[in-house]
């Protein structure tokens, strides 16, 4: 998931998504009354009620000045347990690396950066493709350091790995690349 200046450090991962965005047709509704999982923060009903929602709460929760301490537990209570962040990006070589994180280690590296600078991610487009209770979707979106800004300082795709166990949506993995010049996002992607 984006991240401030995470992005240029590991970077893209995206989220703060514009809810005006379709939801897919055959999308399921979590019960308020999802079962707890151990270890786990208990999630708002309304962040994993539709794929939609818990991409739009992951996008919500890492967004904000930098000022804003982010909520945490509501950004561990939208991933299964084991979840995983991949951030894909050019190594020295020029070869490309992935950075595996786990949700904890994607909070203690992203909080010091969100706390110093303000970081705003939304979903410009959005692509899925499910089977029965699994969902890929690729998340296209947009960094900037402030809501206003015209322009965002990074552009990438998020893909979001969904789960959805009966009650309600999990997010699996979000795996992400940022744009380059020589790797613009196609226009099936929103580029």
């Amino acid at each position: 998931m984006g991240l401030v200046s995470f992005r240029t450090l590991l970077l893209p991962c995206a989220l703060v998504f514009a809810g005006a965005l379709p939801q897919p047709a055959a999308a399921q509704s979590a019960p308020a009354s999802s079962p707890a999982v151990p270890g786990t923060p208990a999630a708002r009903p309304a962040d994993v009620s539709s794929m939609d929602a818990v991409i739009h709460a992951v996008y919500d929760v890492i967004s904000g000045p930098g000022e804003q301490r982010r909520d945490w537990n509501r950004m561990r209570s939208l991933f299964v347990p084991g979840a995983r962040l991949i951030a894909v990006h050019a190594g020295k070589d020029g070869a490309n690396v992935a950075r595996v994180l786990s949700v904890e280690d994607y909070i203690r590296l992203a909080e010091p950066l969100m706390a110093k600078d303000g970081f705003f991610e939304r979903e410009s487009h959005r692509t899925v493709e499910r089977y029965g209770d699994i969902a890929q979707v690729f998340s296209t979106y947009e960094s900037r350091h402030a809501a206003a800004d015209a322009k965002p300082f990074q552009r990438g795709i998020n893909s979001f790995q969904l789960m959805f166990d009966g009650h309600r949506w999990w997010v699996v993995t979000i795996y992400w690349q940022g744009e380059r010049p020589d790797q613009p996002i196609p226009k099936r992607y929103g580029g």
